[in-house]
């Protein structure tokens, strides 16, 4: 009928295929669409040559390409200083506190889904819509939005999207939740996108090299000073270049010669000391979470079997999820599990629904 409104969408265009078909289905299916690149960082806040890394020009060209083909509006939004004091900052000052963040599930939750979904909705938009894999849909049953992996195992991003609350869900798209990659792809060069071969980008945006800890001393001016390593009796085996230069399980680059594999086992911020030891010493069968958000439930008050998993690559595992008080759950896994790392997320499921998740004491 000529007076039914169509459904607005706001669809975050990163430059890569992804997020450019995502906005061709939704064209498609009949939403009016807007697309919308976020200008996350220059490359003079990282040091970084243009074009390598994400939000670079030639990634707003490649979006701005996609809109003018399919024939919609596209805008740049600056969201520099939001990404900085919650994404950047927040990266920065874990790693000096000894802990491993994950700066893309601090993005989604400071930035995505809250600072666009909120200038999305004082535009008039109904919804955002991004390039995710996953989907989300309603449980009429339970009155409550679920989170949900999609169709393509490989692909499946909901690790990093478990900080999602009720209300963003029920504004949030993911058109391609029920595809594999071959098939966006596949669509992309249907539709002659100018992205469609586009490699996926690997590494954290704003560290394009993968060296976290010269970016924070680029970034901070702050260096970590060294330390012992002690090993599991706590000897001294050697020193260590700062705390920043090592994570949970490193094996590699440790630079010292015990005669034997020797890996990261425990970061001390209190002492600077390291602890190193064997692959076996890596392995624990239990974590506690905090600042953690529910999703499939809005309370959990007696012991649960999950699957969950502490890294993003991880199989999930089975273990229990009980709550413990004051806003802390701890998880007891049936093995033991390894390289459980403090700062890093912990995501917690029942099949192919997002439970929820936290992160890591």
């Amino acid at each position: 009928m000529w007076w039914i409104r169509m459904k607005k969408v706001m669809v975050g265009m990163s430059g890569g295929v992804d997020s450019s078909v995502a906005a061709l289905l939704l064209k498609d299916s009949g939403y009016e669409v807007m697309g919308v690149t976020l200008k996350l960082f220059s490359d003079d806040d990282i040091s970084q040559a243009e074009g390598r890394t994400c939000c670079s020009l030639s990634d707003v060209i490649d979006a701005r390409s996609v809109a003018y083909r399919l024939g919609f509006e596209h805008l740049v939004f600056n969201f520099k200083d939001n990404f900085r004091e919650h994404v950047m900052n927040n990266f920065a000052d874990m790693y000096l506190c000894g802990r491993t963040p994950n700066p893309c599930i601090e993005c989604n939750r400071y930035v995505k889904f809250d600072k666009m979904l909120r200038r999305a909705i004082e535009l008039g938009y109904d919804y955002i819509a991004t390039g995710h894999y996953a989907v989300n849909e309603y449980d009429e049953s339970t009155g409550r939005w679920l989170l949900k992996r999609p169709a393509d195992r490989s692909k499946d991003q909901t690790y990093v999207l478990y900080s999602l609350t009720q209300e963003q869900l029920a504004h949030t798209l993911f058109p391609l939740g029920g595809l594999e990659k071959s098939q966006v792809r596949k669509i992309a060069e249907e539709a002659g996108l100018v992205n469609s071969g586009k490699p996926d980008s690997q590494d954290i945006c704003f560290v394009p090299d993968g060296d976290y800890a010269g970016f924070i001393r680029r970034f901070t001016g702050a260096d970590a000073p060294p330390g012992e390593f002690i090993d599991m009796e706590g000897n001294v085996i050697g020193e260590h270049k700062g705390l920043i230069n090592y994570t949970i399980g490193q094996r590699k680059g440790l630079g010292i010669a015990l005669g034997r594999p020797a890996y990261v086992v425990k970061k001390d911020i209190l002492t600077n000391r390291i602890t190193i030891g064997d692959e076996s010493d890596l392995y624990t069968d239990s974590l506690v979470a905090s600042d953690v958000n529910l999703i499939s439930a809005d309370e959990i008050t007696e012991p649960v079997r999950v699957t969950a998993k502490t890294r993003y690559r991880q199989t999930e595992q089975p273990a229990v999820l009980s709550y413990q008080g004051d806003g802390k759950y701890s998880l007891v896994f049936d093995t033991p599990q390894r390289a459980i790392t403090s700062g890093q997320a912990v995501v917690f499921y029942d099949g192919d629904i997002v439970v929820g998740g936290g992160t890591i004491n």
